[in-house]
């Protein structure tokens, strides 16, 4: 915006602007070689750590030897687009028009195959955006009956993951979710009542 060889002088140009003159000189500092090597770390261990936030990649770095804060850890992370992955919230939004099963599993031991199942959302980042992965758990052997991956949030890639684990090793007792959405829906529920199995 700023034409430095107008006849106007920059002083005038930023008036009319209305920028502060001193944007118009502010000639940004490269970064030093040392600055580059503590990225180039911090993009290290931000692979071998993907779940690593600002506090403990400094504990890393420092460990190293490197006199370096969680603020300055925090700022370069910024600069370099880095995040940490953790889980985040909102894959099981409760829907209010829902009805919600009673918790059938406080005081019951589950001592064999079929008795209880579980099922949960979770999602996995990619370099674009993230998959949401639904998976059938068999509480008393701890075996992953089913899943499917789903680019969005619906109700059918669960539903399509109960009904493999169904067909593969028959119906559970008794079926235990969060109460998201996806499992509160008419569909889900309705499958599951078909096949005789409680909700909890």
């Amino acid at each position: 915006m700023i034409i430095r060889t107008h006849v106007l002088p920059v002083a005038r140009q930023c008036q009319l602007l209305k920028l502060a003159r001193s944007t118009a000189y502010y000639q940004p500092t490269p970064l030093s070689e040392a600055m580059l090597a503590l990225m180039r770390r911090i993009d290290e261990l931000h692979l071998q750590y993907p779940f690593a936030g600002a506090r403990m990649l400094r504990d890393l770095l420092q460990q190293e030897g490197h006199a370096i804060g969680r603020r300055q850890v925090a700022t370069l992370m910024r600069r370099m687009g880095i995040t940490a992955i953790y889980r985040k919230p909102r894959t099981s939004q409760r829907h209010p028009a829902h009805q919600i099963s009673p918790y059938l599993l406080r005081q019951l031991t589950i001592t064999r195959p079929n008795h209880a199942w579980a099922a949960d959302i979770t999602y996995i980042p990619m370099r674009r955006g993230v998959v949401y992965l639904c998976a059938i758990l068999d509480w008393a052997s701890r075996r992953v009956l089913a899943w499917r991956l789903s680019n969005t949030l619906t109700t059918d890639f669960c539903v399509e993951a109960v009904q493999e684990a169904i067909s593969r090793y028959g119906p559970p007792e008794i079926f235990n979710t969060d109460q998201g959405c996806q499992f509160t829906s008419q569909e889900f529920t309705r499958l599951a009542r078909t096949h005789g199995v409680q909700i909890s």
